[in-house]
């Protein structure tokens, strides 16, 4: 039994760990996945602003 008791806090601060980093990685997942999404849309509306913009006829 005490085997078990030494290695508990260390179970728990690993797992503690573990959930804080796999927390931070979904953040980062997350914010990348936004970030492209508006930049997609950015380029998008650069797109069709050229679009509608008239050209001259060579």
């Amino acid at each position: 039994m005490p085997y078990i008791e030494a290695l508990v806090p260390t179970i728990v601060v690993a797992l503690v760990f573990w959930f804080a980093i796999r927390a931070v990685s979904n953040v980062d997942r997350t914010e990348r996945a936004a970030e492209a999404e508006v930049e997609e849309q950015i380029k998008l509306a650069a797109q069709a602003k050229d679009n509608k913009s008239p050209k001259a006829d060579n």
